[in-house]
């Protein structure tokens, strides 16, 4: 009901755009995150250790669950967005891949295919080999500058081997955006034990937007990921200083309207009979709508959490939350433990 009510108003501000001037056209663009859960080939790569992967564990039919799960992945992708931007995200940022192997088994898909998307990927120093990555319309789309980082994180004089995040800086039609993607180390240990980890990467977010401002002063900036921390965190809250409420968002801040979700009970994933919402896209001011209803470059209209009926467990002990692909070194036919997140951009179409 509450997904139908907004769909309907924003339906209803579209129409409201159109009354003002009915010689006006809209562009509204897809963009979303998702952890894939484990998207493993079927192959040993020696230089990693993917034999942990739950794929790898399967006794049987490894083939025909791995393509199982691509077709399962590929239908999800192609729904997000698709009933108001009528096609699938022009931009998506993925965690928990190994290799861009995966990620052209996904695209070219027979849901996916039509879309002809495009790969950015790095393989990262993760142990197990996971990675982070982004997929674009190419038509949509356009990249200038990709990079990855690496958070330096170290614990007790050790250094935690975990994922790069990934920048990518292009054109989407004729703005300037830049896309940060992430999947931040896990809590592992425990919430308290592992929050400098988190706490660390969320800085390197910060020197990388920095490093954005030498080129681009105002810049358009997503932040996507699995973070691992809810909004409510600190590495949110007192490293990158986000806010949750539009009144409080000044020139250079950050705003995160997952905040508000998670205060009213929303969840992406359930986490040791916890329930979490680790999935988020943030975005810097200049995507901002402050009421002003200016629409003449993109601003974000909603946020939202992709949490479709067939992608929740409907019983057994994971009753409620996301439908999960791998369970107790069994195949579930499930599709992530995780829900994907999305956000519509619009503009006017001139």
């Amino acid at each position: 009901m509450k997904k139908n009510i907004s769909f309907l108003i924003l339906s209803l501000v579209l129409s409201f755009c159109y009354a003002q001037n009915s010689n006006k056209k809209f562009k509204i663009r897809t963009v979303a995150f998702y952890n894939l859960e484990n998207l493993f080939d079927t192959v040993n790569d020696t230089e990693k250790n993917d034999e942990a992967s739950p794929i790898m564990e399967l006794e049987g039919d490894r083939e025909k669950v791995y393509w199982d799960k691509i077709d399962k992945l590929s239908t999800v992708i192609s729904q997000l967005g698709e009933e108001k931007a009528h096609t699938s995200p022009s931009i998506i940022g993925v965690a928990e891949i190994e290799n861009k192997k995966v990620l052209e088994d996904l695209v070219k898909s027979d849901k996916l295919k039509k879309k002809h998307y495009g790969i950015i990927h790095f393989d990262s120093p993760d142990n197990r080999g996971i990675d982070v990555a982004l997929l674009y319309q190419q038509r949509y789309f356009k990249p200038i500058h990709f990079e990855a980082f690496n958070p330096n994180i170290y614990e007790e004089n050790r250094k935690v081997h975990t994922r790069d995040i990934l920048l990518v800086s292009g054109y989407l039609d004729d703005e300037l955006v830049h896309i940060i993607v992430n999947h931040w180390p896990s809590r592992r240990g425990g919430e308290a034990k592992s929050r400098p980890l988190r706490e660390k990467a969320a800085y390197k977010v910060s020197q990388i937007i920095e490093k954005i401002k030498e080129t681009d002063s105002n810049p358009k900036v997503l932040i996507m990921g699995d973070f691992n921390d809810d909004p409510i965190n600190s590495s949110f809250k007192n490293v990158l200083k986000t806010k949750a409420e539009k009144k409080d968002v000044t020139q250079g801040d950050i705003y995160n309207p997952y905040e508000d979700m998670f205060r009213r009970g929303f969840n992406t994933l359930g986490y040791r009979d916890n329930i979490n919402l680790f999935d988020q896209i943030l975005f810097t001011s200049p995507l901002l709508d402050k009421g002003e209803k200016d629409f003449s470059s993109y601003k974000m209209f909603k946020s939202g959490i992709f949490n479709k009926r067939f992608l929740t467990q409907k019983s057994g002990p994971y009753k409620g939350y996301p439908f999960r692909s791998f369970s107790n070194g069994k195949y579930t036919g499930g599709y992530s433990d995780h829900y994907p997140v999305y956000l519509y951009l619009i503009k006017e179409d001139n």
